[in-house]
């Protein structure tokens, strides 16, 4: 009974130089595998579907500071949260005092005619009295630490926005379709 096998006769054996390139072939395919392996950042991707005053924050905080960790972050906007990245509406987002429970006003009151301009102004001299960062100023401190901003085409078109009145930087004409493989590809996915 032979030990050989049909591959080990000297017939079909690769040279020297046949096996030296294979081996640097092989040392490129794991050096490339790891450097990829090794790659540590992390990916954060975030949905914003509200477009008043209070939730126009939470996004662009989250973004800012998952930001300044390191995270990639993307932002995708729809709906109403497409007004946070139309220069001229979010300098003129509202507090609905209805329906909040936090509110300091009942809702009998809240529904009164004028309480969500009396509502939006208590939050802004209450942003203003703190110093908070104003949502320009957010989106773009974002911007310059990297975040994508992503605003949905469908509401573009069904909105009638103009892609030109959307703040330099803010990417435009993102699908649904993109917006998913970036969740698909994030470490943390959140629906704000």
């Amino acid at each position: 009974m032979s030990t050989d096998t049909p591959d080990a006769s000297a017939g079909d054996a690769p040279s020297r130089a046949e096996l030296a390139a294979r081996i640097d072939e092989l040392e490129e395919q794991l050096s490339e595998a790891t450097s990829d392996a090794g790659d540590d950042s992390k990916k954060m991707s975030i949905i914003a579907t509200k477009g008043t005053l209070d939730m126009a924050y939470p996004p662009l905080i989250l973004a800012s500071t998952a930001a300044a960790f390191g995270y990639e972050v993307t932002v995708f906007h729809t709906f109403w949260g497409l007004d946070i990245l139309h220069e001229e509406r979010s300098k003129n987002l509202k507090l609905s005092s209805v329906g909040n429970p936090n509110m300091p006003v009942p809702n009998a009151v809240a529904a009164l005619p004028g309480m969500d301009r009396v509502t939006t102004s208590m939050m802004e001299k209450k942003i203003d009295d703190n110093d908070t960062a104003t949502i320009e100023e957010l989106i773009d401190t974002s911007l310059d630490m990297g975040v994508e901003f992503q605003a949905c085409q469908m509401t573009i078109d069904l909105m009638d926005y103009d892609e030109d009145d959307f703040y330099d930087g803010v990417t435009t004409g993102v699908g649904a379709a993109t917006a998913i493989q970036d969740m698909a590809e994030a470490d943390i996915q959140l629906l704000v």
